[in-house]
């Protein structure tokens, strides 16, 4: 991989921010994901998934786009606490849903993956749901209920994963997956102590007078640390991301550290994740396969039907769709399938072009929430 490709890669991800100037709730991955398609496998052929440094490179920014996903996640924020149970209760009612739902795609399909299907509808994106409730400013009873079910969801699907992708390694994924919890646990406890002792802040302010960047160089060390532990016990590394992530924002992300954090992710190595992703997708099958197509299809009706049936339960349909929406475990099932040839040719892409559909369906439902409510006159 040369300095020609590097630039080719910076360029494409550019498409990213093109597509979602107008309207910035267009999620800039969608710009990502189609330059890798245009230029990957499917159709130029420029980018070549699979040469060890570009694999490896994406790999790096996979831990980060799933570390800046856990740091999205309220966990420091009073509303979680307070409607945790019933977003429990909503969370667990959404996955039997779903769990119903992904038996009977894979009876369909005939693929066998309905533990797959299931966790993928089950799954609510907090790293898109969260930007859009902000941007959009929506508030309200319904809002801060949402924010409990979203991050219960998010966290329990991004953990079952690894598990539900690979039955046949099941015992080791499960295993994998506690130690990398333990991990980070003993990060926590670490980086609690010493934000309790105030050695973080003398360390914040050293870095900051001196020019040193101490917090990103230990942050990235820790991530790749848990990457390592997550990579020795055979576990994808979106959960070492996404696990590092709950850590830091339930001690407090640093505003110096999130502006380095954001800069170094969204400025090159997520990117560069996207659009390695989509280059590894076979987009074409879907067109000689029509049912793969149906298949990501029923995967977004199925994700949509199990939110909004939280009807029944008082939440409002419009948040139920908003809850709909998923984004990091479809990526995430994709990229891991893809590394290790676990699901059908063009299964992958269906997987992605679900996560797309929900999508478009929750900036709508958010769209929908935002508009001015007219008043009758008296």
């Amino acid at each position: 991989m040369g300095f020609g490709t590097l630039a080719l890669v910076g360029a494409a991800g550019l498409l990213g921010p093109l597509l979602a100037l107008r309207s910035w709730h267009v999620p800039i991955v969608l710009g990502e994901l189609v330059a890798g398609i245009v230029l990957g496998s499917t159709w130029f052929g420029w980018l070549d998934p699979t040469e060890p440094t570009f694999v490896f490179l994406a790999r790096i920014g996979f831990a980060l786009v799933m570390f800046v996903a856990g740091s999205h996640v309220p966990i420091r924020n009073p509303a979680l606490r307070h409607g945790i149970w019933r977003g429990l209760g909503r969370a667990a009612a959404v996955g039997l849903i779903a769990a119903a739902l992904g038996v009977g795609i894979a009876e369909l399909f005939g693929t066998g993956n309905a533990m797959l299907y299931a966790v993928l509808m089950a799954s609510s994106s907090a790293a898109l749901i969260l930007p859009i409730v902000d941007s959009l400013h929506l508030a309200g009873p319904g809002v801060l209920e949402l924010l409990p079910q979203v991050a219960i969801a998010d966290t329990a699907c991004i953990v079952i994963l690894p598990v539900v992708i690979d039955p046949t390694h099941a015992l080791r994924a499960a295993l994998g997956a506690g130690a990398v919890v333990a991990a980070a646990l003993t990060i926590w406890a670490l980086l609690g102590f010493f934000e309790r002792h105030g050695i973080r802040a003398r360390v914040h302010r050293t870095s900051e007078r001196r020019k040193f960047a101490l917090e990103l160089r230990i942050s990235l060390t820790l991530l790749f640390t848990l990457a390592a532990v997550a990579a020795s016990a055979h576990v994808s590394i979106m959960l070492a991301g996404f696990a590092f992530g709950l850590v830091v924002a339930s001690i407090g992300e640093p505003r110096r550290l999130a502006k380095q954090l954001f800069a170094i992710t969204e400025g090159f190595l997520g990117p560069l994740f996207f659009i390695w992703l989509g280059a590894s997708l076979q987009v074409r099958e879907l067109t000689e396969h029509p049912w793969l197509a149906l298949l990501g299809v029923l995967l977004a009706v199925g994700a949509v039907l199990a939110h909004v049936a939280m009807n029944i339960t008082g939440q409002p349909l419009a948040i139920g769709l908003l809850a709909s929406a998923q984004l990091g475990v479809p990526i995430g099932a994709a990229a891991l399938a893809t590394q290790l040839n676990l699901l059908a040719p063009g299964e992958a892409s269906a997987l992605i072009l679900g996560a797309m559909l929900t999508i478009a369906g929750a900036i709508g439902a958010a769209a929908l929430m935002a508009r001015p409510k007219k008043h009758l006159p008296p």
